[in-house]
C-alpha cells in the first residue's frame, strides 16, 4: 500500500516536473521567438563587396575593400561544385527540414561525454542562419536560436535558395567571400572553368580556410580536398574513375590578387575620397559600388609612360646618384616607378652584369650609359666618370628600366612631375599622373601642389589688356622697370628678362611669344592690379593665390597643374569657364545607376547646360592667335614636331628654375606639363618650361592627337585682318619685309599710317 502511495507520490511528482519543464520551455520559447530576427531579410540580402573603380572604357583601376566578393546565382553555379559542398558540409541537405538531428545528437553526446563542443551538427541551412541572422558568439542561446530559425528558413526558402545564400556569403580565405571570389583568387578562373579537382578544393575550405589554404598550407589542403572528393564518390555524386583522376591531380592554386588592369592610382585615391563624402566609409568600402571615371586607359598610359620618360631624360642631363640604396640587398629592393632593382654579378670598365629579382640575367654596356658625371653626397661635388667602375661596385643593387627594349642603367629621378589631360569642351579629365611613382610618394601634385605658374599666368594679363583696349600691334617699350611701391622691402624690384637684355618698343605678340617679363610687368601696371585680378577670378583663381603686386605679371601667384587646366581650357573651347571632373557614373552592385555626371559644356545654343562664357569669341580669337604663335615662332617651337598649326600654348619658368611649366592646347584637348622639386630646390640652370616641361608634352600629344584632325581657327565676326608695320605698329602702306597681317577688334583698328620714307 504504502508502495502505492510512493509510486502514486513520484507520478505526480514526474507529471508535475513535465508539465512544468514544458511550460518553462514554452514560455522559453515565445521569449526566443520574439527575440528572432525576421528571416524575410533574407530575400533581400546587400552582400558585403568591394569599391571598385574603372576607366570610361571599363578597365579596372582599383579596388578598396575588406572582402572581395562577387555574388552569383545558383543557376550559373556548376553543379558539381554545389555536390562537393554538399558532400564536404552537409550530406544530408536534400532530406532534412533543416536540422540533422543525428549530427546534432552526436555533438551533445560529445558534449556530454568530454564536456567539451564539438564541432559539427550544423547544417547549410543552420550556418546560413548564423551566418545572416546571428553572431558567431558561442552559447546554448544562440545554437538554440540557431536550429529554430533553420526551420523557419525550410518552410519559406528552396533548397537552391539556401544554397545560393550560403556559398555567396561563406569565408574561403585570401579575403576571399563566396565562391566566385574564391575562383579568381585561387585560381585566376570562372567557376565555369574549373575541374573537378580544383572545385572540391573550394569546397574543403569552409571548415577552416586557414588551415586547409593551398597556398600556406598544401599538404593539409590536399588530404581536405581528397576527403571531398571521397565524400562525393559515397555519395554517388561522382564515379570510381571521376575520383581516381582528381584524387591524383596535383595542386593548381595559386595566389591571384585582383588584377589592376590600368596604372591610375592617383585617380583611384580621388576617387575613393569623393566616394567616402559622398556615401560614408562603411558604404564605399562595402556596397559593390562601380565607378567609372572620365579616365581613357590609352591615354593614362600614355601620359605615365611620358612622364616618366621625361623625368629620366631630365635625370639624365646630370650626374648619377651614388647613394645608400645600392648597398640594399636584392630581397629588400622593390620595384619603383618604372625601375626595378638588380645586383651586380660581375662588373669591368666595359661592362657590367646583373640579375634581377625574377633571377633575369642582363648585361649592359658602358657605351650605352647616359651617364658622364656622378654626384659625390660626401664632398658635394661632380665629377667625370668613364667607367661603370667609378659609379658602382659588385654585389651593389643598382636600378634597371627598359628603353626600346633594351635594359638600361637607371636612378630614381630626383625631381618630379604632374601631368593631366582633359576635353575643353565639358572638364572631363582624361589622364593624370601626379607623380612618378605613387606608391613611393603618395602626394598628388596635379591636384595639391600649389607652384607658382611663371610665364603660364601671363595669357591672364594679356587677356585683360586685350579687353582693355590694347592691341597684338601695340608697342611696349622692354625697358628697365624698379618698384618701390613695396616700403617693408630693404631693396628695390628689378625684374628682368629671361635672356638680362632689353629689347625696346615691342608689340604684344612679340611680348608674349618670346615671353617678355618686362612687357607683362607694364601691362600690369597699365591695366591695373584690379583689373587683373577681376580676370584672374573670373578664370577660376581664388584671391589668396593673387599677390596684390607688380610681381603678379610673372606668375608669383600659386596654382595647381588642374587650376592650370582649367585656365587653358578656356582658350580651347571658345572662352567657357568649365568644371573639371573625373567620375562619369555610379553604379549600385546591381547595375543600377545611381549618379550620372552632367557637366556644364562649353557651347552656345545647344541642349546640354552650357557653362559660362567669361571672354567674348573676339578675345578669345586673338588670344588663340597669339598662343599659336608661341608655339610656331616662340618659347615652345619644339612642338612644331608635331606638324600641327592648330597648337598653342605657353610655356612657363619660375625664378631660379624651381617651375618649369607647359599649358598646351589644341581645341580637341588641354594638356598641363610640370616638373619641378618637392624641396622647392632649382632644376638647374637653363631647366627652363621649354626644356624640362615641353617634352613631356610633345611626348603626350604625339600619341593623343594622332587620330585629331586639325581645326582651322575661325575668326568670328567682329575681328578684320589688316596689314600693319611690325616696328611701328601702324598701318603699312604697302608688303615689306617689315610688314606683316595682324587682327583686331574692329573698333581697335589703327587708323594712322606709317610716315612715308
Amino acid at each position: 500500500m504504502r508502495l502505492i502511495k510512493i509510486i502514486k507520490w513520484a507520478g505526480t511528482i514526474l507529471i508535475s516536473c513535465t508539465v512544468i519543464s514544458l511550460l518553462i520551455g514554452y514560455f522559453a520559447y515565445q521569449q526566443l521567438i520574439t527575440q528572432l530576427p525576421d528571416i524575410n531579410v533574407l530575400r533581400n540580402v546587400q552582400y558585403t563587396q568591394p569599391l571598385n573603380i574603372y576607366s570610361q572604357d571599363g578597365l579596372l583601376i582599383e579596388q578598396f575593400g575588406e572582402k572581395i566578393r562577387t555574388p552569383t546565382t545558383i543557376a550559373e553555379t556548376p553543379k558539381t561544385l554545389t555536390n562537393a559542398f554538399i558532400a564536404a558540409e552537409d550530406g544530408s541537405f536534400y532530406s532534412h527540414y533543416g536540422v540533422d538531428f543525428k549530427g546534432l545528437s552526436r555533438a551533445i553526446v560529445q558534449l556530454i561525454l568530454t564536456g567539451k563542443k564539438k564541432q559539427g551538427g550544423s547544417t547549410i541551412t543552420m550556418q546560413v542562419a548564423r551566418n545572416f541572422l546571428l553572431s558567431n558568439k558561442k552559447t546554448y542561446t544562440r545554437k538554440i536560436k540557431e536550429i529554430i530559425l533553420s526551420f523557419q528558413i525550410e518552410q519559406e526558402f528552396t533548397k537552391d535558395e539556401i544554397l545560393e545564400l550560403y556559398l555567396n556569403k561563406i569565408y574561403l580565405g585570401q579575403r576571399a567571400y563566396g565562391i566566385a571570389a574564391a575562383a579568381d583568387t585561387y585560381y585566376n578562373r570562372p567557376l565555369a572553368e574549373l575541374t573537378l579537382a580544383e572545385l572540391s578544393m573550394i569546397a574543403g575550405l569552409p571548415k577552416a580556410p586557414s588551415s586547409y589554404n593551398p597556398i600556406s598550407n598544401p599538404s593539409r589542403a590536399l588530404l581536405r580536398r581528397n576527403y571531398v572528393l571521397k565524400r562525393m564518390l559515397d555519395l554517388e555524386y561522382i564515379n570510381q574513375q571521376d575520383y581516381d583522376t582528381a584524387s591524383q591531380a596535383p595542386i593548381t592554386a595559386s595566389s591571384y590578387t585582383t588584377q589592376r588592369e590600368l596604372y591610375a592610382p592617383y585617380i583611384a585615391e580621388m576617387v575613393r575620397n569623393e566616394i567616402i563624402n559622398l556615401y560614408g566609409e562603411e558604404t564605399a568600402y562595402s556596397a559593390g559600388l562601380k565607378v567609372y571615371t572620365t579616365i581613357k586607359s590609352d591615354l593614362q598610359n600614355t601620359a605615365v609612360n611620358a612622364l616618366r620618360n621625361n623625368l629620366h631624360s631630365y635625370s639624365e642631363r646630370y650626374s648619377y646618384q651614388t647613394n645608400k640604396a645600392q648597398k640594399l640587398t636584392l630581397k629588400a629592393s622593390h620595384k619603383i616607378g618604372d625601375t626595378i632593382p638588380a645586383t651586380v654579378l660581375e662588373i669591368n670598365k666595359k661592362q657590367l652584369t646583373a640579375q634581377t629579382q625574377e633571377e633575369e640575367t642582363v648585361t649592359l654596356y658602358w657605351k650605352d650609359s647616359p651617364w658622364s658625371t656622378k654626384y659625390d653626397p660626401h664632398s658635394k661635388k661632380k665629377q667625370t666618370i668613364s667607367s661603370f667602375l667609378d659609379i658602382i661596385k659588385l654585389q651593389d643593387t643598382i636600378r634597371l628600366r627598359k628603353v626600346d627594349g633594351q635594359w638600361r642603367l637607371a636612378q630614381i629621378p630626383q625631381a618630379e612631375s604632374a601631368f593631366i589631360a582633359l576635353d575643353p569642351k565639358n572638364g572631363a579629365i582624361l589622364a593624370l599622373s601626379g607623380g612618378y611613382a605613387y606608391f613611393n610618394n603618395k602626394y598628388n601634385r596635379a591636384i595639391q601642389a600649389k607652384r607658382q605658374p611663371g610665364s603660364g599666368f601671363k595669357p591672364i594679363i594679356y587677356t585683360t589688356a586685350l579687353e582693355h583696349g590694347y592691341t597684338a600691334a601695340s608697342m611696349i617699350n622692354d625697358a628697365p622697370i624698379v618698384d618701390t611701391s613695396d616700403s617693408k622691402k630693404e631693396s628695390e624690384w628689378r625684374p628682368e628678362n629671361y635672356s638680362h637684355k632689353f629689347y625696346g618698343p615691342t608689340s604684344i605678340r612679340t611680348a608674349l611669344r618670346k615671353s617678355r617679363n618686362l612687357i607683362s610687368v607694364r601691362l600690369l601696371r597699365s591695366v591695373g592690379i584690379p583689373a587683373t585680378t577681376e580676370t584672374a577670378l573670373r578664370f577660376g583663381f581664388t584671391e589668396k593665390q593673387l599677390p596684390q603686386k607688380l610681381s603678379l605679371a610673372l606668375g608669383s601667384g600659386y596654382a595647381s597643374p588642374l587650376q592650370m587646366a582649367r585656365m587653358y581650357a578656356v582658350f580651347a573651347n571658345g572662352g567657357f569657364l568649365i568644371d573639371p571632373f573625373f567620375i562619369e557614373r555610379i553604379e549600385s552592385s546591381t547595375g543600377d545607376i545611381l549618379f550620372q555626371a552632367e557637366p556644364l559644356t562649353a557651347c552656345i545654343n545647344c541642349t546640354a547646360k552650357s557653362a559660362p562664357q567669361i571672354i567674348t569669341p573676339q578675345i578669345n580669337f586673338l588670344m588663340n592667335t597669339l598662343l599659336r604663335d608661341v608655339v610656331q615662332r616662340g618659347t615652345a617651337t619644339k612642338a612644331k614636331t608635331l606638324q600641327r598649326t592648330d597648337l598653342a600654348g605657353k610655356t612657363g619658368t619660375t625664378n631660379d628654375q624651381k617651375d618649369a611649366w607647359f599649358n598646351g592646347f589644341t581645341p580637341h584637348i588641354v594638356g598641363i606639363a610640370w616638373v619641378g622639386r618637392d624641396n622647392s630646390q632649382s632644376l638647374g640652370r637653363f631647366e627652363t618650361g621649354g626644356k624640362a616641361a615641353l617634352p613631356l608634352w610633345i611626348d603626350f600629344m604625339h600619341y593623343a592627337l594622332k587620330d585629331k584632325a586639325e581645326e582651322e581657327l575661325v575668326m568670328p565676326e567682329g575681328i578684320s585682318k589688316i596689314l600693319i608695320d611690325t616696328e611701328e605698329g601702324l598701318l603699312a602702306r604697302e608688303e615689306s619685309p617689315s610688314s606683316t597681317w595682324e587682327y583686331f577688334r574692329n573698333k581697335f583698328i589703327p587708323t594712322q599710317y606709317i610716315p612715308l620714307k
